[in-house]
């Protein structure tokens, strides 16, 4: 069977990490929800996206195809279910479809001439930004299970204090030097290639995917994701990193989401409760203003490719576009236009020339090329938000 995950209604609440990605291959957890699928699926998968991102993430349609809604993340049960799906046939919960069947030759789906089955049990659905960081405890507890089920974990290294050992996996190649794993509140996966300095302190649930790295003397704390080549310094809490995005040095991130290729200067710190504990509102780029998110604790969302100088400042609840280059003292506002350069002090148009520039430089130093494609998605990116830059 041919498996394709859309991106549903979810895409505009889940801007601006899905600016440049399909919702697909966001990540939560320890894996991308895209990985999930295709573990459970034993299936590789293509995407129903954007026009602009089909270029790099494209969908293939056979005869038979079954389309799977990517904000649902997969479960046995589930996947058991999909597998037996028919022509005609599609699963809900509640009013959202999470799968049907469809032909190449159906010209369009009407769901009222499906046979609709009903999907009760209990499902981890990634509909807002801040379910990626909020939901992230259960995501890595369920994707520790699939990834470590019937399999030994590498010794963990000598000099190493630890608590609740069987919640603690360790890749292949991953380094341990006289650090503190305490695991009794959620488990420990620590990914190959991965590397944990001396000093550092983890309480768990956190997820360590491949190369990445926690440098001397870190703090972290539950339930945090580091992926792929990511770098950690200083003081983290309940934060996703997507992935080849740093935070190098002392300061603290706490309840936030990076996506990839962001890196945060030096003593950077995020506020993630307000002075006034009321519940904290974050721009919603649907609706072109800011909403409630129901939590009392959130801090930073930042998209792809954004940086910011050292000393950064960001108050609770701020939202940073896609390619913004944040500096300079006081507090930058709550919501950062993507393709924005400057601070507190006021912004100018961070021209796509100079992006693209520091875009090919930071991607070479991972051994990866910010080729046409990458551009393409990013020149579409830049004329999409330019309605929010008005400085």
């Amino acid at each position: 069977m041919n498996y394709i995950l859309f991106d549903g209604d979810v895409r505009k609440s889940l801007l601006p990490f899905t600016y440049t990605k399909p919702v697909a291959d966001l990540r939560v957890g320890i894996l991308t929800i895209r990985e999930k699928w295709e573990n459970y699926l034993g299936s590789t998968t293509t995407t129903v996206t954007e026009e602009y991102l089909e270029e790099k993430y494209p969908m293939v349609e056979l005869e038979q195809n079954i389309l799977i809604n990517a904000s649902f993340c997969p479960t046995k049960s589930l996947v058991e279910k999909i597998k037996n799906l028919s022509e005609n046939e599609a699963i809900f919960k509640g009013e959202d479809v999470i799968a049907f069947f469809t032909s190449d030759s159906q010209e369009e789906v009407n769901f009222e001439e499906y046979k609709q089955i009903e999907f009760d049990e209990e499902l981890l659905q990634i509909k807002n930004t801040w379910d990626i960081f909020s939901l992230n405890n259960v995501a890595i507890q369920q994707d520790f299970d699939l990834i470590t089920e019937g399999r030994t974990s590498q010794p963990i290294p000598e000099g190493t204090r630890f608590l609740n050992k069987e919640n603690i996996f360790i890749e292949e190649g991953a380094e341990i030097t006289f650090a503190t794993l305490n695991a009794t509140n959620g488990p420990i996966y620590v990914g190959k290639d991965a590397v944990i300095m001396e000093g550092c302190v983890v309480r768990g649930a956190l997820a360590m995917c491949e190369h990445s790295v926690l440098k001397m003397g870190a703090k972290v704390y539950g339930a945090t994701t580091l992926g792929p080549y990511c770098k950690v310094g200083g003081e983290i809490s309940n934060s996703v990193l997507f992935g080849y995005s740093s935070k190098g040095h002392e300061g603290y991130l706490g309840n936030s989401v990076l996506g990839e290729w962001c890196n945060l200067g030096a003593d950077t710190n995020n506020s993630n409760l307000k002075n006034n504990y009321a519940e904290v509102k974050l721009w919603n780029y649907e609706t072109g203003r800011f909403t409630k998110t129901g939590l009392q604790f959130c801090g930073l969302m930042m998209g792809d490719h954004s940086k910011c100088g050292i000393n950064t400042m960001f108050n609770t609840g701020t939202v940073i576009g896609v390619s913004a280059n944040i500096y300079g003292s006081g507090f930058p506002r709550n919501f950062v236009p993507s393709f924005s350069w400057g601070g507190a002090s006021g912004f100018t148009e961070y021209k796509t020339d100079k992006v693209f520039e520091v875009a090919e430089i930071v991607m070479k130093r991972r051994n990866i090329n910010f080729n046409q494609v990458e551009q393409r998605i990013l020149e579409n990116v830049f004329e999409e938000t330019k309605k929010y830059r008005n400085y």
